[in-house]
């Protein structure tokens, strides 16, 4: 669930050579349409460690000049890269292991009885697939790769364990607080840079 579109892919395996070179992982890549497309790569470091955002500006310097070589995106778009933020996208193996005990939401790519969205407890990760309690206190046992999306549920309990692992991104009331958003673009003509951490 890294990237979808052969676009997103081919955008992935240009991008993550530069990340591995900055000890760092690519979570998601998106395209967003509209009049100008939004390019979306949220990443972190590897293992999970804290990223800031500084972490963000080195990867969209580094990644700038490969999409500009490679031009995967014909049209002029935006380039914005994050961090996953605390209710973050959960797309990779391993991903629902780390964060076991929190709750999460699920899309399946086929649907289960009619149903594809299922909201529930992560109770485990092993080679038989991802393991969710429901509601109802059935379970929910599905691979990463027959999900079309997943991703955390913003909880005081996600909250607090992202501060106790120093996974929480800035804050607008941090002492040190200064600022996300970083833009190197040269004019309006040039692909635009965002580089942040969201929440």
């Amino acid at each position: 669930m890294i990237a979808l579109s052969q676009q997103e892919k081919t955008i992935l395996s240009l991008i993550e050579p530069v990340a591995d070179g900055l000890g760092m992982e690519i979570v998601r890549v998106r395209l967003m349409g509209g009049k100008r497309p939004t390019l979306q790569i949220m990443a972190e470091k590897a293992d999970g460690a804290p990223t800031n955002v500084e972490d963000c500006a080195d990867l969209s310097h580094g990644i700038s000049p490969v999409l500009e070589a490679a031009d995967p995106v014909s049209d002029p778009y935006r380039l914005e890269v994050s961090t996953p933020g605390i209710d973050r996208p959960l797309t990779r193996q391993g991903d629902f292991g780390r964060w076991k005990g929190h709750l999460a939401k699920v899309e399946l790519a086929m649907p289960i009885d009619g149903r594809r969205r299922f909201q529930g407890v992560i109770q485990r990760e092993d080679e038989n697939g991802v393991a969710i309690e429901l509601d109802d206190e059935s379970e929910l046992v599905a691979q990463v790769h027959e999900m079309s999306k997943a991703s955390l549920v913003l909880t005081d309990e996600l909250i607090e364990a992202a501060k106790a692992s120093g996974g929480l991104p800035p804050q607008p009331d941090d002492e040190n607080f200064s600022g996300l958003d970083v833009d190197d673009s040269e004019d309006e003509d040039n692909n635009e840079e965002e580089s942040g951490a969201t929440r």
